[in-house]
This record gives structure tokens, C-alpha cells and sequence, in this order.
């Protein structure tokens, strides 16, 4: 079984930027949110740069999940979000970087999410100790809103705090 752990962070300011090593564009749809009581998993349809891939995670909104992921054809992922996916296609910038012994995802959001920034972290166990970059703030891993399935339903731009 595949399983992702993860922990989400804010950023406190943006030292990280000469630390890059790598950027994607990234557009995503779901053909199954995950929002749903009777859902136990989301699928979307995710294109970085120019790889595609269906991905299903499981709903469970902790840093421990199951999550499995296959490449698709792109033209085959750009025609799923234009018509299969919901309607709010989340659009972001990633930046890869390095740090000690881990690697960081920055998330930038576009669209209806502009303004939201995220730093992820996957570690092999919740256990896992990693050094703290300065530039990372609170730890929102727990916090519902952040995840991209509700992103969708719910955009930054609406929120009030």
C-alpha cells in the first residue's frame, strides 16, 4: 500500500526563493472531490509542467494517507479537465527545495486561491525529524481548509480569517 505523510506549514517570508532547484506549473481537477460524507477517496487529474497523472488519495485529512499515483497521456488529462473534472481547476506554482536532509514543496495558488501559500513536507514516519527552515511559519497539517479538495468548495479568496 502507498502512503503518503505529510505535513503542511505557512511560510513567514520568502528566504526560501534562492533555495529553488526546481519549478512546475501545476493545473488540477477532481473527478472526485473527496467532500462528500460517502466518499473515502479523491481523484484528480493532475498536470505538472508537461506530465500528466491520476492520482487517489484517501479522505482522511491527517498527515497519514493512502495515496496512489499513474502517469496518463497529457492530451488525454487535458481534455479529463476540460470536461470531466468540477468546474474549479486549482492552479499553482510549486518550487522544489532542498533543505538539510528533506526535501520542501512551496505552493503558490493562482485563481480563486491567490494569496495562499504552503509549504509541504513528506516524511517516511510521524515520527520523522526534520530541521525547520526560517522562513517556515504555522503548521496548518491539520487544518481542513488547506487541503486542495477543499480548496475547491471553499477558495482562499472567500475566507474571512
Amino acid at each position: 500500500m502507498a502512503i503518503e505523510i505529510e505535513r503542511k506549514f505557512l511560510l513567514k517570508n520568502d528566504n526560501w526563493k534562492s533555495l529553488v532547484t526546481n519549478t512546475l506549473v501545476i493545473k488540477q481537477g477532481y473527478l472526485q472531490s473527496g467532500v462528500n460524507e460517502s466518499h473515502k477517496a479523491s481523484v484528480r487529474i493532475r498536470i505538472s509542467n508537461d506530465d500528466a497523472n491520476i492520482n487517489i488519495k484517501s479522505i482522511n485529512r491527517t498527515m497519514v494517507r493512502q495515496e496512489y499515483e499513474y502517469s496518463i497521456p497529457l492530451t488525454d488529462a487535458k481534455q479529463m479537465l476540460a470536461t470531466l473534472c468540477d468546474e474549479v481547476i486549482i492552479t499553482k506554482t510549486r518550487y522544489h527545495v532542498p533543505y538539510k536532509y528533506h526535501l520542501w514543496e512551496v505552493d503558490i495558488f493562482e485563481g480563486c486561491n491567490a494569496g495562499l501559500q504552503v509549504a509541504e513536507i513528506e516524511l517516511t514516519s510521524l515520527d520523522s525529524e526534520f530541521a525547520k527552515p526560517d522562513w517556515i511559519g504555522k503548521e496548518v497539517s491539520h487544518d481542513k481548509r488547506y487541503y486542495n479538495n477543499s480548496l475547491l468548495k471553499h477558495p482562499y479568496r472567500l475566507w474571512s480569517d
